[in-house]
């Protein structure tokens, strides 16, 4: 039996690229341009349609012709890898045998938004990447992104949507817990480390390509609102900082990062056009392509091009200031523009269409195919797209990377106000909320009164204004300033009892009141309740110093601007403020 050239191993990987583009119809070319969202059945099977799936599994691969997707939802690491092998021996058996490239968000630590990160559930539990940030150990963020990697190999995830290295400059945007913070800096050196860790030193068999987003870095939104939906669509630059923002995406590219996920932004008062940046030639092309020299895939992220519903309920394509277009004229302004892959659509009928009226040449489409071919060898899919569910059990969440991830967590966390509590001794009263007290007997005897106690534990989140959609609830945005009646609450503890308070920073929490009263205050962004009190007790060191600044006030807030870091007038804390603690 004759083995096609691109079934060869031994052949060049721009020979076998070609071949098998040569071998293509237009409907399987088109299939290549969507990487979209699947879910798993129970016990690692096949979706069927609903929720977030608009077709089942086997339409969207041997129907649609798709072959790249982001798996939604939480399962078990044996499920995943018999979910993963299922999806590769359905592309299996289709025409061409394309192996499937299976993506996700991240998976390593405490936020769970469908839209953004899951859970760590049998992964390793990380502090999030605020948190590595607040360490700033290049060292430790490569390690991290290796044990990324190894897990992820395990299940049969390819490509990571991720890292995300847009700065936190507008205290309000909801997606700060995913970046490195404030610092471009910073950004900068822990994202080459970060990429190394994913890919290593080259793209290859043993790689995890990355995802870097979002392009041109999402952090100066106005008003602080997120462009997932139409009130945040407007990126802005009042201070003059898109240099700044860019930097970090510079390092990435010679970094060598596989992939750049363009942001949802439509770019305001720039001499960019005014268009959502996965449609924006200026920045695509112009800036991302031509400037800075990157030849990787440029994948938009999801949901440009149609309305979908989102947890049963409608959403608007993100197609910001292109809304005017049909689906059709958005696709072809995209692709001219210069993506190769549209993120959470499976539409590639509308490509097909596109080519066959003459509006987008078959050549446009056969760039981006090559792009996205030459990935799926250079990552050995076509001679190793199974996993192994046994060695998937075995090395997830092993003691070595869960060991990895929980000193992290304590070594992330950052004390800002110490008044001679830290560190805790012997084993007192205590007096939790927002704490296991079955975690807290470990340290002391739990009483149900705080007037009985020795010491308050006290753990919080950063406020935030519950949105009203069931998609929107899990973007935390707004106001920073905790309720009147909470703070209340709050301080009439912090005045019964001198109390240790926590709060976790997945923005930058306006706390002037409590950080004048706490007798301690730590600040976490993800660490369990055994990490915050080793820490307080002593027993592991706290690290971390703050990745962004701390603000009086919302007014300070709303004065700022949202393009500059660090700008608010009189921050409780500022940027890099932390003490350590002292061990006992």
């Amino acid at each position: 039996m004759t083995t096609h050239p691109y079934r060869d191993p031994d052949r060049p990987v721009d020979e076998r690229v070609e071949d098998l583009l040569s071998r293509m119809t237009l409907e399987e070319k088109a299939g290549q341009l969507f990487h979209t969202m699947l879910a798993m059945g129970p016990g690692g099977t096949l979706a069927e349609k609903g929720g977030f799936l608009r077709y089942d599994t086997t339409e969207l691969i041997a129907g649609r012709h798709l072959t790249h997707f982001n798996l939604i939802g939480q399962g078990g690491a044996r499920d995943m890898a018999q979910w993963a092998n299922r999806v590769q021996e359905l592309a299996a058996g289709t025409r061409l045998g394309i192996p499937v490239t299976l993506s996700t968000d991240p998976r390593h630590a405490f936020t769970d938004n469908p839209g953004a990160s899951f859970l760590a559930g049998d992964f390793s539990a990380w502090p999030e990447p605020l948190g590595l940030a607040a360490i700033g150990d290049p060292a430790l963020v490569e390690r991290f992104a290796d044990t990324v990697r190894r897990e992820y190999l395990a299940v049969g995830f390819r490509v990571a949507l991720h890292p995300q290295i847009d700065l936190a400059t507008e205290p309000r945007w909801s997606r700060q817990s995913g970046t490195f913070g404030s610092s471009a800096e910073v950004a900068e050196e822990l994202v080459r480390a970060y990429v190394r860790g994913l890919q290593g030193p080259e793209l290859g068999p043993g790689s995890v390509a990355a995802m870097v987003k979002h392009f041109p870095g999402g952090g100066a939104q106005k008003d602080g609102e997120d462009p997932h939906f139409p009130y945040g669509k407007e990126q802005v630059y009042p201070g003059g900082m898109r240099e700044y923002h860019l930097a970090p995406f510079v390092a990435a590219v010679e970094a060598g990062c596989s992939q750049m996920m363009p942001y949802y932004g439509q770019p305001v008062g720039t001499d960019w056009e005014e268009v959502g940046f996965g449609f924006n030639k200026d920045v695509l092309t112009g800036l991302l392509r031509e400037r800075l020299g990157f030849d990787g895939i440029i994948c938009t992220d999801w949901g440009l091009l149609t309305d979908a519903e989102i947890l049963g309920e409608p959403a608007e394509a993100r197609a910001w200031g292109v809304e005017h277009l049909t689906v059709a004229e958005r696709a072809a302004k995209a692709l001219d523009a210069g993506t190769d892959q549209f993120g959470g659509e499976q539409c590639p009928e509308v490509i097909v269409e596109l080519v066959r009226s003459g509006r987008i040449a078959e050549e446009r489409i056969d760039a981006s195919v090559r792009r996205l071919l030459r990935e799926k060898f250079v990552l050995g899919l076509f001679e190793n797209r199974y996993v192994d569910p046994d060695r998937a059990e075995e090395t997830v969440g092993t003691a070595e990377f869960t060991a990895l991830g929980e000193a992290a967590q304590r070594r992330s966390l950052t004390v800002l106000a110490d008044r001679g509590v830290l560190p805790v001794t012997g084993r007192p009263r205590l007096y939790v909320q927002g704490v296991s007290e079955g975690v807290a007997a470990e340290y002391g005897e739990v009483v149900a009164d705080p007037a009985e106690a020795d010491l308050a534990v006290l753990r919080l989140r950063t406020p935030y204004e519950q949105r009203p959609g069931a998609f929107e609830s899990f973007f935390h945005a707004g106001s920073l300033a905790f309720p009147e009646e909470e703070l209340k609450e709050i301080l009439r503890l912090l005045d019964a009892v001198p109390t240790l308070v926590c709060v976790n920073l997945e923005r930058p929490a306006v706390l002037p009141e409590i950080a004048e009263r706490a007798a301690a205050l730590l600040a976490d962004f993800g660490a369990s309740d055994a990490a915050v009190l080793d820490v307080a007790f002593g027993r592991a060191k706290a690290e971390g110093r703050l990745p962004f600044e701390l603000p009086r006030s919302m007014e300070a807030v709303a004065a700022g601007l949202p393009d500059v870091p660090n700008d608010t007038e009189d921050p409780v804390f500022p940027y890099g403020h932390g003490l350590g603690a002292p061990t006992a």
